[in-house]
């Protein structure tokens, strides 16, 4: 319950933009903040942007005013708008998404992840 897929990696020239997707399925109840985070190698995973699910929004100071992050509560998709991409936003980007999940008559709490996707930026 709560799986969680990311689409929309691939390969831009710097400048360039792609939108990432993350779709939740499952019996959900609620999603809470959603967030993307990205992992380049050698490096820790970082948190690249957040919101929560009354539409409030956090970045990373490397990616403000570059990214922007959306919801659609109703279809339990989060979104990763990134524009004027550089060569160090090369990474696997991840989503996470929290929240709970109904079966019967009970609600059970749910912390899931995506399986990752890669975007590269390179001329």
């Amino acid at each position: 319950q709560g799986q969680v897929v990311e689409s929309g990696g691939g390969l831009v020239q710097p400048g360039g933009s792609l939108r990432l997707s993350c779709s939740a399925s499952g019996n959900i109840f609620a999603i809470w903040t959603m967030g993307w985070y990205r992992q380049a190698p050698g490096n820790q995973r970082e948190l690249v942007a957040s919101i929560t699910s009354g539409g409030s929004t956090k970045y990373a100071d490397s990616v403000k005013g570059r990214f922007t992050i959306s919801r659609d509560n109703a279809k339990n998709t989060a979104y990763l708008q990134m524009n004027n991409l550089k060569p160090e936003d090369t990474a696997v980007y991840y989503c996470n998404a929290p929240g709970e999940y109904y079966s019967g008559f009970s609600r059970y709490e749910f912390d899931s992840w995506g399986q990752g996707t890669q975007v590269t930026v390179s001329s």
